[in-house]
């Protein structure tokens, strides 16, 4: 009735012209109206919430995440040096499987020694391709022909996809102000800090050892932290263990929080972060994030692993590294949508490989007549950015 309603005097205004929307202003006018949700206050029912529907529902996602060092705008000033154009240091591919039963992060080193073909910008141009260079200066040269944060991120994905053979179904770039503003809307992560830090070049980033809860700021310093002291050798691939560490606390941060199965948080969440996003329209829009995220509402910290591109030292320049034939197979695993960690059996069949990336628990609760013989193994602590592990597995140990 309310739709009829609405169409009826949608129809009459436009037959009538001016004349008809001052009549229908002027009787509108006589409807007394009361604001009954100020004066009644919050002390009220819950408003019932939809669920946000997933767009891409039983649908396999390769998407591809990338973190921005852009110091236009709302970036200016959060880091504290010289530095002048846009790259993207950190690249992550989140696979996201078609039941949404699992999640995948894979994290590509940015001085991987590879061949970025030429790739369009949202100018119009096209960039030369590149050989025996390293993956993030793809980026760059997107970035930099195109002018914009996007044109970097089409680069990024065309570079990925012909090194993978593996169709990347969009792109989520992150800038400094996106990231802080991720970390203070969910009141920070707790993360254990096995040594001390100190970093210069983080915006002279300082924390002792031990369980620290990180706000924003903080968090963002120790992610770009690469070199100084706590930080051992200085490498992108020891920062990259580090920024796969934080991630895990975030994903215990959100889970811990129930945004995931609370639709209207979740809405919240994603309006205070997505200002500082870029995103291929796929997924630009707020509710169709939260759709996405809320058809996983019921994986757990298990099913969510961190793993890098199996790498080796580039045997021409001993600062890059090149990808082992142990990536063919995780680009044929993500192709396919199984485990990242699968691997070949005898006869095609597929071993999920799921045990490197699960915390040693024993082989289950032990009953009353065995209580004093069976007890959970100690747990293994993961080296991450060098092995597989899951968002529940332990990776440093604090205290």
């Amino acid at each position: 009735m309310l739709r009829v309603l609405a169409l009826c005097v949608t129809a009459c205004v436009a037959f009538a012209g001016v004349g008809g929307a001052t009549a229908l202003s002027r009787f509108t006018g006589n409807v007394d109206d009361v604001d009954a949700d100020t004066l009644l206050g919050d002390d009220r029912p819950e408003a019932s919430t939809p669920d946000p529907e997933d767009p891409n529902a039983g649908t396999p996602l390769n998407i591809v995440l990338m973190g921005s060092d852009d110091r236009s705008g709302a970036n200016a000033g959060l880091v504290a040096d010289d530095t002048e154009g846009m790259r993207s240091d950190t690249t992550m591919i989140l696979h996201i499987s078609a039941d949404r039963s699992r999640v995948e992060l894979v994290s590509v080193p940015r001085d991987s020694t590879v061949d970025v073909p030429s790739c369009p910008t949202t100018s119009g141009t096209t960039t030369n391709p590149m050989s025996g260079t390293k993956f993030n200066s793809a980026f760059a040269a997107g970035a930099d022909l195109g002018g914009d944060v996007a044109s970097g991120a089409l680069c990024t994905m065309r570079t990925i996809e012909s090194l993978t053979d593996v169709r990347m179904d969009g792109f989520v770039v992150i800038d400094f102000a996106g990231f802080q503003a991720m970390i203070d809307a969910l009141g920070g992560v707790e993360l254990c800090i096995p040594e001390a830090v100190h970093s210069p070049k983080a915006n002279n980033l300082t924390l002792p050892a031990g369980v620290q809860m990180l706000d924003g700021g903080t968090a963002l310093s120790y992610a770009r932290a690469r070199t100084g002291q706590g930080l051992g050798d200085g490498s992108d691939l020891g920062r990259i263990g580090r920024q796969q560490e934080l991630m895990a606390a975030l994903v215990r941060t959100v889970l811990g929080k129930n945004l995931l199965t609370d639709a209207g948080a979740l809405v919240q969440f994603l309006d205070a972060v997505t200002s500082s996003l870029t995103m291929s329209d796929n997924f630009s829009s707020v509710t169709g994030l939260a759709g996405l995220a809320y058809s996983a509402k019921g994986i757990d910290l298990g099913s969510i692993t961190f793993m890098t591109v199996p790498n080796g030292t580039d045997p021409t320049n001993p600062n890059n590294v090149v990808w082992t034939s142990d990536a063919d197979q995780l680009w044929d695993n993500l192709k396919n949508d199984r485990p990242a960690g699968a691997t070949e059996q005898a006869g095609g069949e597929q071993d999920a490989g799921s045990s490197d990336a699960t915390p040693q628990t024993g082989t289950g609760p032990a009953g009353p007549e065995d209580a004093t013989e069976t007890a959970p193994a100690p747990a293994e602590t993961k080296d991450a950015g060098e092995e597989a592990f899951s968002a529940q597995d332990v990776t440093s140990v604090c205290g």
